[in-house]
């Protein structure tokens, strides 16, 4: 079928059972930022294959909601499909929530899977619509009756993280979190983000694309965890392991009943911010709430000492692939044919050369030229381009080691490029060292260092539409919550914590001139304890990426002295950790490409 035919099905499904507007989200059941096959439905219904999106269906109209990081590639996916764009954040583009307000009429009525579909959202619909005396369906999976071929559920083994990468057994994690739980009176807490749950009990699984996470849910008492997933995946060593620690298995869908057992003299916590509306839902108007932060998202994000030090190996090891990497590249361009897809195959073989390389830790951006102008462009066998010696090419791609995730972006000069990508790349390169040379006290948040990266672009009037860095999980989600770096709040999805000493994020300032060029520059940094004395505790940034930023695209003259001294610096590091593990001509090349400017 076309998008359009799957559209029409679609809404031919609404009209028979009285469905006003259809909300179809990019969400799995956990809330997840990325997600397996099977829950690819806006995907399936729209055609566009951005990570971030949500599909809103009207009985004779499709839109799809965006944000900036996919303009572009929306716009270019969604030609011939009849669905209309709409640009998040725009002037004159309206919320989802303003245009369902506008267009649902008295007593219409709003479908959705209420399983993808969180807590707040899922009660604002409800609320729009009630307003005009209407009601919400949250029971229908309406892309499901027309997805012929839809992909099962993942049916991968699980595997034991040990102790020597996890740092903490899970004991102490089960203790911690309950010393939480007693603070907020809590019987029992319901964790239903994938990470956290790998996190508490120290497992890992292949059910969601790119991470190495498992389809579950957990209810922790207090003295016992409720485990709820299918039990195949888990071999004998696993179900030993939860054995050992009071963790009893039951069915993955059986959480959907045990929400509505739950009984007025529990006392259940749980975070609607990570929670599906239609499992809240279930929950009996009788029961005791605790709604709060999920504990263990802070405790995640701290990494513990045996973590840190796993994660800097993790980033020796990458450095070595990226840098054998643009050693290929810059030697080979010319010389035998390269292209996006190509070059990606080869990053990623040149890592799977490490040792403990589990895989890709999200989808590869490997972008030529002006592709490179869609902040997140994924090459297909219909986009891919040859490499040529001109221009630029960015690559943003990451590994899974058992000694961490990785997420790094490098963009580099083939041959000649223009006056103005040189000075935007230098500008990049600026934004990002400036940044990782902050120093600053304890109890600032991203929001507050984020001026460091956007001033160099900020003085010549120029920006770009994403935050500067992200949280990053171990072995987790490469998009780890809640540390963040960005300029302001966007309301309802930001938190802006202050950074903590072990938390890993990431610097990835960048530039994106439509139809020309994108140039993006990432290192990952974990913050990192300096001088305390009269004014209060101060920290830095310690940088955990080692790999050459191409001196061939950079413009000294647009450096102050302390940008140069900051890149020197840097690329003398660079030399030092990842010279030693390269071939004599690598190492050569290496020492060019890190030499004092």
């Amino acid at each position: 079928m076309t998008v359009r035919e799957r559209i029409e099905k679609l809404q031919e499904q609404m009209k028979k059972k009285d469905i006003q507007i259809y909300i179809v989200p990019t969400a799995d059941y956990h809330q997840s930022e990325y997600v397996g096959e099977h829950f690819k439905a806006r995907k399936f219904l729209t055609g566009f294959t951005g990570s971030a999106g949500t599909a809103v269906v009207l009985q004779d109209q499709a839109y799809l909601w965006t944000d900036g990081r996919y303009f572009i590639q929306a716009a270019q996916e969604l030609k011939e499909s009849g669905v209309v764009l709409q640009k998040m954040g725009e002037p004159e583009v309206p919320t989802i929530e303003e245009f369902l307000k506008k267009e649902l009429t008295d007593q219409g009525v709003i479908g959705f899977d209420g399983r993808t579909v969180g807590v707040a959202k899922g009660q604002e619909y409800a609320e729009i619509a009630a307003d005009k005396g209407g009601s919400v369906r949250y029971d229908l999976d309406l892309v499901d009756e027309i997805w012929e071929e839809r992909p099962p559920l993942s049916e991968k083994p699980a595997f034991l993280l040990d102790i020597r990468y996890a740092g903490e057994t899970v004991e102490k994690k089960l203790s911690r979190v309950r010393k939480a739980m007693e603070e907020q009176k809590a019987d029992v807490l319901v964790i239903t983000s994938l990470d956290d749950i790998g996190w508490l009990l120290n497992i890992r699984g292949n059910d969601v694309e790119y991470f190495p996470l498992l389809l579950s849910y957990a209810v922790v008492g207090k003295d016992r965890v409720d485990l709820y997933a299918d039990e195949r995946k888990f071999s004998g060593e696993i179900l030993a392991h939860f054995q050992e620690n009071h963790v009893k298995v039951y069915p993955y869908d059986d959480i959907y009943e045990r929400m509505k057992r739950f009984t007025k003299d529990e006392t259940v916590m749980l975070d609607p911010e990570q929670m599906n509306y239609a499992l809240f839902s279930n929950l009996s108007g009788e029961v005791s709430k605790v709604q709060a932060e999920n504990p263990i998202l802070m405790m995640k994000a701290v990494k513990n000492p045996v973590e840190a030090e796993n994660i800097r190996n993790a980033h020796i090891k990458d450095g070595i692939a990226h840098t054998k990497f643009m050693y290929w590249l810059k030697t080979t361009i010319g010389k035998e044919r390269i292209t996006e897809l190509s070059a990606s195959a080869k990053l990623e073989a040149l890592r799977g050369m490490q040792e403990h390389f589990l895989g890709p830790s999200f989808g590869p951006i490997c972008a030529y030229k002006e592709h490179a102008a869609c902040a997140h462009y994924s090459s297909t066998p219909e986009t891919n381009v040859e490499l040529k010696t001109e221009g630029l090419f960015l690559t943003d791609t990451g590994g899974h080691y058992y000694e961490g995730s990785t997420d790094i972006t490098r963009t580099v000069a083939l041959g000649e490029i223009t006056g103005e990508e040189r000075r935007h790349f230098t500008t990049v390169v600026c934004g990002m060292l400036r940044l990782a040379d902050a120093r600053f006290l304890y109890g600032c948040s991203g929001m507050t260092l984020d001026y460091a990266a956007r001033e160099p672009f900020w003085r010549q009037g120029i920006n770009y539409n994403h935050g500067t860095g992200h949280g990053v999980g171990y072995l987790g989600n490469i998009h780890e919550p809640p540390a963040n770096f960005h300029w302001k709040k966007v309301p309802g999805k930001s938190k802006y914590p202050a950074l903590e000493v072990g938390m890993v994020i990431t610097d990835e300032p960048g530039i994106y001139i439509e139809g020309s060029h994108g140039i993006r520059i990432e290192n990952e940094l974990m913050v990192a304890e300096g001088e305390k004395n009269e004014y209060g505790q101060f920290l830095h940034f310690e940088i955990l990426t080692y790999v050459p930023i191409d001196l061939d695209a950079i413009d000294p003259g647009l450096m102050t002295e302390q940008e140069k001294q900051l890149l020197n610096d840097y690329h003398q590091k660079v030399y030092e950790k990842i010279g030693p593990h390269l071939t004599e001509e690598e190492r050569t090349w290496l020492r060019e490409y890190t030499r004092a400017i």
